[in-house]
């Protein structure tokens, strides 16, 4: 598991994803729409959708909302129109970030991720300077209690590309298209799925063994997260378990 998603997790634990539920709600709404425009609303025949559908409910933002949305993303409501767009660029330390957002407005978007790289230490990269390093794939944990020979075979038909031990979870691996297959492969066999979402896997890492540097990063990463127009943020960066829980300690 990436740094990032041990801070993520340390955070939730300690209820701080719940005082920022309204910001994700609306993000997580913003992708439905984008998603439903892209591809379609019918979620079956939109594997984009039917992912974002699924982290929407899994988030406990209401049905109805969700659907809304949909319409909206089709045209049957009226809605603000998203566009997507990236931004690539450096956190302190020379860590790589890949920054995804939905916005309606670059001007603005720009111009707000360019000030908060600067006041964090970081800066913004040209155009193919980091995405080189990260890959798109579906990624979904389960609890480390269940076998590995079980999730195998659970998982291997429905698309499982790797398979591996992240703490107290197991972390599935796959195509992103291949997501709700696997999911819905793991959950027809009886096995919890803790989270799945498709993210952004980097092939290389920066591993922050200082405390002062590691705190600037996630200080970064989460200054980017909190900005409106910014859907995902993804980072190369790698922190070791201990200071990792130092610092969630010491938040």
């Amino acid at each position: 598991m990436s740094g990032h998603s041990k801070w993520a997790t340390i955070k939730h634990k300690k209820g701080a994803a719940d005082a920022k539920r309204g910001k994700l709600f609306a993000k997580l709404i913003r992708q439905v729409e984008v998603a439903a425009r892209a591809g379609g609303g019918d979620p079956e025949s939109n594997p984009t959708l039917r992912t974002m559908f699924q982290k929407a409910r899994d988030a406990s933002v209401p049905l109805d909302t969700i659907e809304r949305a949909v319409k909206r993303g089709t045209g049957e409501l009226e809605g603000v129109t998203y566009e997507p767009v990236t931004y690539e660029g450096y956190a302190p330390g020379g860590v790589a970030v890949l920054i995804e957002a939905l916005t309606d407005n670059r001007n603005r978007t720009s111009a707000e991720i360019r000030s908060v790289m600067k006041k964090t230490g970081g800066s913004i990269a040209e155009p193919g300077a980091v995405s080189w390093q990260f890959e798109r794939k579906g990624v979904a944990f389960v609890p480390a209690e269940v076998a590995e020979d079980d999730v195998m075979v659970a998982a291997l038909d429905a698309g499982l590309e790797d398979l591996s031990a992240e703490g107290d979870v197991w972390r599935v691996t796959c195509g992103p298209s291949d997501l709700p297959a696997v999911r819905a492969a793991l959950e027809e066999a009886g096995i919890e799925v803790a989270s799945a979402d498709v993210t952004m896997v980097s092939s290389t890492s920066v591993e922050l063994t200082a405390a002062d540097q590691a705190r600037a990063v996630l200080k970064a990463m989460d200054a980017l997260e909190d900005l409106d127009d910014v859907g995902d943020v993804y980072a190369n960066f790698d922190i070791p378990d201990s200071l990792m829980q130092e610092l969630g300690s010491a938040d």
